[in-house]
């Protein structure tokens, strides 16, 4: 007798339909647009610093120096803060190393730790890095209005505000 479970004629998928025709909402929605201008945004930043002669730097590694203290981090709290594994921060920070802009030193407290310091050269890449966001920001005024951009910068710390205290918050 076969099995009549390997005889059966495959349904046909059901496929659900979108709550509505009009599918604009997936090109106008915030979390969209605020997409979009962090990648302008962030672009026009990588632009600047190749103009000033420090290219050769991701988005992931400015990730990196986002969150690395003046006084250094531990890779582990650089990996808590980005949201990435401790594996995928230690190659970025393997990557910044051999670019010169951050080095790694022995925690004086616990010396099977390490710490990540940026380096002379590291500061120098920080001080562009500030420069470009600052021109990357002028236009965006020009663009938009100071008042406009005061509010958007408002809005998104206040908004942003428990992500940021959350972020601050030990992890354990």
């Amino acid at each position: 007798m076969p099995d009549s479970a390997n005889h059966r004629k495959p349904q046909a998928a059901t496929q659900k339909r979108p709550r509505t025709t009009d599918q604009g909402w997936r090109r106008h929605n915030i979390g969209r647009l605020l997409n979009n201008a962090i990648q302008r945004f962030e672009k026009r930043i990588l632009e600047q610093m190749e103009q000033a002669g420090h290219g050769g730097c991701s988005l992931s590694h400015i990730g990196v120096t986002r969150n690395l203290d003046i006084e250094g981090t531990r890779a582990t709290e650089l990996a808590r803060r980005a949201g990435m594994t401790k594996q995928a921060m230690g190659e970025l920070i393997a990557q910044l190393e051999e670019r010169g802009l951050v080095e790694r030193r022995p925690d004086p407290i616990d010396r099977r730790a390490r710490i990540v310091y940026f380096s002379d050269q590291g500061l120098e890449w920080l001080n562009a890095f500030h420069i470009a966001l600052d021109r990357a920001e002028s236009e965006m005024r020009r663009e938009i209005g100071a008042a406009g951009l005061e509010l958007m910068k408002q809005a998104l710390e206040k908004y942003g505000a428990r992500e940021e205290a959350h972020a601050a918050l030990p992890h354990g």
